[in-house]
This record gives structure tokens, sequence and C-alpha cells, in this order.
């Protein structure tokens, strides 16, 4: 790696200003670590040889808490600064060459925010990219992404046909969107059983007909058969329009960004407290380097969410 500057900064390397950027994001070396994908000691001595290279403390260090000094908080300005710079050379030689990649890159519903999330992550890291997103139901995306008009996709892995590949990036707790009024709000958690009273909503079969699968299979193992609201919703708010009107409640993962629509509340199942799997999806002959560069960028966002560790409900009891 070559220098980045010269006389007290001779030797400092565009790698520890990566590292020192991450840290200061994290304020913690152990995320920072998993996140740059090297181990803490690694990471502790990098920032430790870059003090030292500018003679000055950079982080306030403790036990259980990392803080950035004044001198920290100036330094993270200019190197963030540096690292656009590079970037953004890096694309303008890329942008001589050829045309920007395009990606193709499949939304089953505007409300669920893993793959915004993702795309959020690799916008950050990778600008030049442009993206076309696709709203389609999980049995379109896997057909599309079978014949090549979709490059990637989010959903479930159970059912994805043959030549299409997939990657677990996120455990999303069960719950359930109900009204502010709602006997449920006022609960930290919702035992399973108790949705047998309810007039239940599910997900568009068209839309996401395995998380409905999964949701029924999971009421029938607490010894009911849910009743299932039979209207047609086309869309997130819609959904929660329902809700808050208290026609029924709305049987959704965590990652459903209208949970936090103003007069509705979402809360966790649990007895049993459950899991639905998302995993990235693409065709096995199709993993050009943009692929790779989407696959890199949810397995960061992963590490730095926590989106594989499994989230248990300890309590049921009122508010």
């Amino acid at each position: 790696m070559s220098p980045v500057g010269a006389g007290n900064t001779g030797a400092m390397e565009l790698r520890q200003l990566r590292y020192f950027v991450t840290l200061a994001e994290e304020l913690h070396f152990g995320r920072a670590a998993a996140r740059e994908h090297i181990v803490q000691s690694a990471l502790s001595q990098q920032i430790q040889r870059l003090e030292r290279e500018l003679g000055v403390r950079l982080l306030d260090r403790s036990t259980h808490h990392v803080d950035l000094t004044p001198a920290g908080a100036a330094f993270l300005i200019e190197a963030r600064q540096i690292l656009d710079h590079v970037s953004r050379a890096g694309q303008a030689a890329r942008g001589a060459v050829g045309p920007a990649p395009t990606l193709r890159v499949g939304i089953i519903d505007a409300g669920y925010d893993s793959m915004p999330q993702i795309l959020r992550e690799l916008r950050h890291s990778h600008p030049g990219i442009t993206i076309h997103q696709v709203e389609a139901g999980t049995p379109e995306q896997y057909r599309q992404l079978a014949d090549g008009r979709l490059d990637i996709a989010v959903g479930p892995a159970s059912h994805t046909p043959a030549g299409v590949r997939s990657e677990l990036i996120r455990l999303d707790l069960l719950g359930v969107l109900v009204s502010d009024d709602h006997r449920f709000a006022g609960l930290d958690a919702v035992p399973v059983a108790d949705l047998s009273g309810e007039l239940l909503l599910i997900g568009e079969e068209a839309q996401t007909p395995e998380l409905n699968q999964f949701v029924v299979a999971l009421c029938r193992s607490a010894g009911f058969t849910p009743t299932i609201y039979e209207g047609t919703v086309e869309s997130s708010r819609a959904a929660a329009d329902l809700v808050l009107q208290r026609r029924c409640v709305y049987c959704v993962p965590s990652s459903f960004r209208t949970s936090n629509r103003p007069g509705t509340s979402w809360r966790p199942l649990t007895e049993p407290a459950t899991h639905y799997s998302w995993s990235l999806l693409w065709h096995e002959g199709n993993l050009s380097p943009h692929i790779a560069t989407v696959i890199n960028s949810a397995r960061r966002l992963a590490d730095r969410l926590g989106w594989l560790e499994p989230v248990f409900p300890a309590t049921t009891e009122p508010r």
C-alpha cells in the first residue's frame, strides 16, 4: 500500500485511514474489526501505529469504552475527505474506460428494509454503480433470477429454483403490528397462542407466499388454525391503515418499516420466539464482480447490525 503523505506522516497508509474511520463510526474495536474483516489485535496495532506516526492520541480507550479525542475528531474530518477523494479518483478512472456498471435488483415490497439498507451500504462504498430496482413478489423474483432479468434479490431460500444460489444474511424476528389501543400494545411480547382470537392479516399471496405459509404453520404448531383477513391489500401502507382501523392485526417481521407508523405498535412474538430467514439470491452462472460487491456489502452490514444474531424476547408482562 502506498503512503499518502510525507514528513511526519510519511508512512501513513490508506488502510490505516479506513480502519480509523470505521473505528470512529463504531467506537468499538470488535465491531470495527469485524466490519473490516480483520482480527481485533491487527486493528489495534494499525491504530497505534497511526497515532505514533501522527504524534497525537486519536482515541481515549478504556476497558468498556472508546471515544475520540479532540485531535481524533479533527483528524476524522480530513481522513474521510481523503478517502472520498481516492474513491472519486478511482471512479473517474473507471468512467474513462467505459460506462458505469448496472445492477438489476429485486425488491419484494418497499415496506421491507433489508435490501434498501444493503443498497445504501453499496452506494456509500461504490457510488458509481447504477442500480435499477424491480419490485416483484418472491415467485416472480425467482423466475427473473433464473432467466437473467434480475442480477440479485433478497428473499427466502427454501423454494429457489435450480441454478439460483443463496447466502443467509438476516434472521428477522417475527411479530405483530397492532393499533396503539389494542390489548397487545401493552405487552413487551405476544405469545403465539394469543393470536387465536384475532383476525390475522398476512402478506399478499403473490408477494410473499413463503412467509404466509411460515406464519400459518407457526400458528398451527401452537394448536390453532388462524383466522385470516380475506381482503386484498395492495401496499404496506394499506395494511397499516387496516391495523389502525382495528380491523385486524398484521403478522410481519421486524424489518417491516411501516412498524413505526404513528398510531401503531409492533410487538415480537414469543412462546416460541420465531425468526424468518432472508437470503441474498443470485444465479450461479452470473457471479460478476458487481454482484460480489453487493454480497460483500450485505455481509458488512449484517456484521455491523447483528442481523445473524437471533433475538429472544424475555417477557410477556404488560408495559
